[in-house]
């Protein structure tokens, strides 16, 4: 029997209080796997699409829907608590470029309700461990905080309002696709967030409803900032008023070089860490070679240390990985929330506490 979004969030709660629950991996790296050729990519209702397709693997979800209902059932057979929705790239600034932005709801509420049936079906066969699915909201293609040209400063090429209305639309879709949670992930430009946080709120206050909400940044590189400059503890300054049900960091690094960002959100966070890595750094090819035995040694001693509530993987990584991520975690007790002092806490590039 299909349980209410309210009892499986009750049950959401529940499970990450009592381990470590894990993400499911890389959907892009499984796609590839397949393959997939420009036909496959149109199927037949976008055949005769005046722009090329390949590559756009959000749209899979209309035109290759068992594939990643294949996809999504691997990582859940692998050990994965929740699946992410295959709808990295599923607004409408980020479909523009294959011209189909008015495809993008649409897109929004299909891999929902595939990551739903699949999800729904896993928890059927094991009631005890019951799987969750989380709606993903990309970062886009475009900036708001930066400009895209290094002789105009002042020069933006999408707006906050823009971004708003675009991810609005998409959460519309993924809410009414079923999914579970909200997950703002891949966050390089923290500007770029808020509007995505924005419209969130404008939906939960529209529906009547709130769902827990994810929120994952991306450090880019040994600098320890993210694309818009910013470090850990200044960007979750900058989002915590959002009270999400967790923080954390994702992409961009393995799990070796973000383990020192992680321990320091962890230090900070008065919520749950949630952390899903690269599999290591991308070679000359630009291809991931770290093995799931590594990975999951890496990501075990994490939970040794009690930084994460959840983890997972992303790109470069396989069921494989996250089978060896779930075991790693296997019976580990999940991160102890720390209690912070009250006090103003600000953000620019850096993070600002008022001393009391």
């Amino acid at each position: 029997m299909t349980t209410s979004r309210q009892d499986r969030r009750a049950q959401l709660t529940a499970a990450i209080e009592a381990r470590i629950l894990v993400l499911d991996g890389a959907m892009g790296t499984m796609i590839q796997s397949y393959n997939l050729d420009e036909a496959a990519f149109r199927g037949g209702r976008f055949k005769d699409w005046t722009h090329d397709l390949k590559g756009n693997n959000d749209l899979l979800c209309l035109t290759q829907p068992g594939i990643l209902s294949e996809i999504h059932r691997a990582y859940l057979d692998a050990g994965a608590d929740i699946l992410e929705t295959n709808t990295f790239s599923s607004t409408s600034i980020a479909q523009a470029d294959y011209g189909l932005q008015d495809y993008a709801r649409e897109l929004n509420l299909e891999s929902a309700r595939s990551a739903r049936k699949v999800c729904d079906n896993v928890t059927a066969l094991t009631p005890n461990k019951p799987r969750f699915v989380a709606g993903t909201l990309g970062p886009t293609n475009r900036t708001a905080s930066i400009s895209p040209d290094v002789n105009d400063p002042a020069k933006r090429n999408t707006s906050f309002d823009k971004l708003r209305t675009a991810y609005f639309e998409a959460v519309e879709g993924l809410v009414e696709g079923g999914v579970d949670l909200l997950m703002v992930e891949t966050i390089f430009d923290t500007l770029n967030a808020k509007a995505a946080l924005y419209a969130i709120e404008d939906v939960f206050e529209k529906t009547g409803d709130r769902l827990p909400v994810m929120i994952s940044g991306t450090i880019t590189d040994a600098s320890g900032r993210t694309l818009s400059g910013q470090t850990a503890e200044a960007f979750w300054n900058s989002v915590r008023h959002v009270a999400p049900f967790t923080i954390g960091l994702n992409c961009a690094l393995g799990a070796e070089q973000l383990r020192p960002y992680v321990s320091d959100i962890s230090r900070i966070a008065d919520t749950n860490l949630c952390a899903y890595p690269n599999a290591g750094l991308p070679n000359e090819f630009g291809e991931y070679d770290q093995s799931p035995e590594e990975m999951g040694a890496l990501i075990g001693s994490w939970a040794d240390h009690g930084l994460v509530n959840a983890v997972g993987g992303c790109c470069g990584t396989t069921p494989e990985h996250i089978r060896a991520i779930a075991e790693a975690v296997d019976g580990k007790a999940p991160r102890v929330i720390p209690t912070v002092e009250r006090k103003l806490r600000l953000s620019g590039l850096e993070p600002f506490a008022l001393a009391s």
